[in-house]
């Protein structure tokens, strides 16, 4: 299970002022503090974009590849970044995301295409909505599946996430056991292996006491593990939460353990 850090969002003040003024430093002591807790990759989430998109991502993704080598995530809807942000990557680029909403398949599936990237795809509805349980989500899967292959993209090229939502949704403790029978169930329904990325962040999202997110990160991620998550998207500021993943990446079943990986 790889760790993908969510740390590099405009919503966080000091990101948003390295933006606005165009400073590299903060992003780059932001993202060696990620890389430092084992990061596997970055997300770069700078939000809707409506100013120099393109001019923005392309300062993004080189403030982070001058200190890290580690793969990108573009994690933004505005077409014209997801190009400019793939036109300056020295490296891995993963296009986070598409659905089955009309607008997303129409301008950003032609974008993964011209630069042969991965692409994270979410399983909602084509309105955006978020299926009510594994079933309806499955069922999405193999729309969306077939949908990009008609645009071009080979369907492998395809990281798909199930959408960890809130818990303190209404529903929000059923879609998380949703979710972990969408990834145990994803590689026999498509009849191959699967890569899968889940928003761990998602599940406490909103105004909830750390402690609080720290404790139900910790008791959901090795949930996701077992249920074959492959890639984690996460706060790499949460030590307690890493140790967790990392104890889980060493009890996989493919790998020999060592104490070594944990501590």
């Amino acid at each position: 299970m790889l760790l993908m850090a969510d740390n590099l969002q405009i919503t966080k003040q000091i990101v948003r002022s390295a933006v606005a003024s165009r400073d590299m430093a903060p992003i780059q002591a932001l993202v060696k503090e990620c890389v430092d807790a084992g990061a596997d990759g970055i997300d770069i989430n700078p939000g809707p974009l409506k100013r120099r998109p393109g001019a923005t991502m392309r300062f993004l993704v080189e403030a982070v590849q001058s200190v890290s080598s580690c793969p990108i995530l573009l994690d933004t809807v505005n077409a014209e970044a997801l190009a400019a942000g793939i036109a300056v990557c020295q490296g891995s680029a993963i296009i986070n995301g598409i659905s089955l909403e009309p607008h997303k398949l129409e301008k950003i599936a032609p974008i993964a295409v011209a630069g042969d990237a991965d692409i994270i795809g979410y399983l909602l509805y084509p309105n955006g909505h978020v299926p009510p349980d594994a079933a309806e989500r499955l069922n999405i899967a193999v729309e969306l599946v077939d949908a990009v292959e008609k645009r071009g993209i080979d369907p492998t090229r395809l990281i798909i996430d199930p959408v960890i939502v809130p818990v303190a949704w209404n529903d929000g403790n059923t879609q998380a056991w949703e979710v972990l029978e969408v990834l145990r169930h994803l590689p026999g329904l498509l009849d191959r292996p699967v890569r899968t990325i889940g928003g761990l962040s998602n599940l406490t999202s909103g105004n909830v006491q750390r402690y609080r997110k720290i404790l139900l990160e910790c008791a959901y991620l090795p949930m996701l593990a077992a249920s074959g998550l492959t890639m984690v998207l996460m706060n790499m500021t949460h030590p307690e939460t890493v140790r967790i993943a990392r104890a889980c990446r060493a009890l996989d079943r493919n790998s020999v353990f060592t104490w070594e990986a944990i501590l």
